[in-house]
């Protein structure tokens, strides 16, 4: 299998940069979805029955599984969008510079796409039937909060075993574990405009009003316990001279534990509730939507496993934890035994210098092949 996949190299380099090379951000569908069409060509001459879920904003998301699984007990998810605008591979192509593939949305994750393909050639090349003990969910919105393919990836884990997502590796190759949860609110402040030299005391601020909801925010952080409460973005206001008639605040929400996504949302309500001025008034929308991954004792066994399986063909695999959000927050919430990060190697992700470490590429597939290999067993 190592040598096959070594005299692959070539070849799934040549793959990655036909799919880098399109234009795919999460608001680019036909982008999204001539990935999709690229990548169903290639499931299906594998054997594969490839189920495309159409949809009408963002790009469609795929069902996959060989044409005689029965049952199968091992879920694979892999998002087909990224974060770059249209227009953006036109001024930087796919690229390879020394021992490094550069190129939007490279590494995140346009050659786990690859490597998921190349283990299941590897595998038949064997003629293991772990094939058919895979499913795989290939999605187009993941980089915006999986807004259409959540309830895919949810409804397709119960029942499994085993979650494997294919975020890239980590810069030292670290598997990723735990991930953070998180969500976002809008914090949207009424009051009355009044000219701040004439009659500023018939005005209600709404950007005062807004300040000390974000003081009154910003003291729910507790970053020893995991949790992150952030006003990244803020508007309001019209003149300089105007009291200001309105005002909103974007907040970013970040949870390690799933006890504390309710914990959160009500001091959030509390907050809201009620005003500081006189005569404004609050809406707050938005919520804590993504639970956050934990390392549970089933998620333990299914890294040792991995790791075992690292230690068979000379590979050191570790594993860390991350505060950034991805489907495999949605696999583990579901009970299923989830590891994230059985990508190859890289780094800058949803960076200009994006990169991946060509040399991780038929290592990691190895890895890939070989655990799903050991998880059918």
């Amino acid at each position: 299998m190592e040598t096959f996949l070594q005299e692959k190299k070539t070849e799934m380099l040549q793959l990655i940069e036909q799919l880098v090379n399109i234009d795919s951000g999460s608001y680019v569908k036909k982008g999204v979805d001539q990935v999709g069409a690229i990548l169903k060509e290639q499931y299906e001459k594998l054997g594969f029955i490839v189920d495309v879920k159409e949809e009408k904003e963002f790009g469609n998301n795929m069902i996959i599984q060989h044409k005689n699984a029965v049952d199968p007990k091992i879920i694979l998810v892999a998002h087909m969008d990224t974060v770059f605008p249209e227009g953006t591979v036109a001024k930087r192509p796919f690229y390879i510079e020394g021992n490094r593939a550069y190129g939007p949305g490279v590494v995140d994750m346009k050659s786990s796409q690859v490597e998921l393909i190349y283990a299941i050639k590897a595998l038949q090349k064997i003629g293991s039937k772990s094939v058919e003990n895979i499913q795989i969910i290939l999605n187009g919105d993941e980089e915006i909060g999986s807004i259409t393919s959540r309830h895919l990836i949810e409804e397709h884990s119960v029942g499994k075993e085993y979650a494997l997502i294919m975020e890239p590796a980590r810069k030292d190759g670290s598997l990723v574990t735990a991930r953070r949860g998180g969500g976002r609110y809008e914090v949207i402040v009424k009051g009355r405009a009044a000219h701040s030299g004439i009659d500023p005391e018939n005005g209600r601020s709404a950007i005062e009003e807004l300040a000390y909801k974000i003081i009154q925010l910003h003291g729910l952080n507790n970053h020893e316990k995991g949790i992150s409460v952030n006003v990244g973005l803020i508007e309001g206001g019209t003149s300089v001279n105007t009291v200001s008639a309105s005002a909103v605040a974007s907040v970013d929400i970040r949870i390690s534990e799933i006890e504390q996504a309710a914990y959160l949302e009500k001091k959030i309500k509390e907050i809201c509730s009620k005003s500081e001025i006189v005569g404004t008034e609050i809406v707050l929308e938005g919520s804590i939507s993504r639970p956050p991954m934990e390392l549970n004792h089933r998620s333990e066994e299914l890294l040792h496993i991995i790791q075992d399986v690292g230690k068979e063909i000379g590979l050191t695999v570790k594993n860390t934890a991350t505060g950034g959000g991805g489907d495999a927050s949605f696999t583990s919430a579901t009970g299923v035994a989830t590891v994230d990060g059985l990508g190859p190697v890289g780094g800058n992700a949803h960076s200009e210098r994006e990169y991946l470490e060509i040399d991780t590429l038929p290592e990691r597939t190895h890895l890939l092949a070989k655990t799903i290999e050991r998880l059918s067993e």
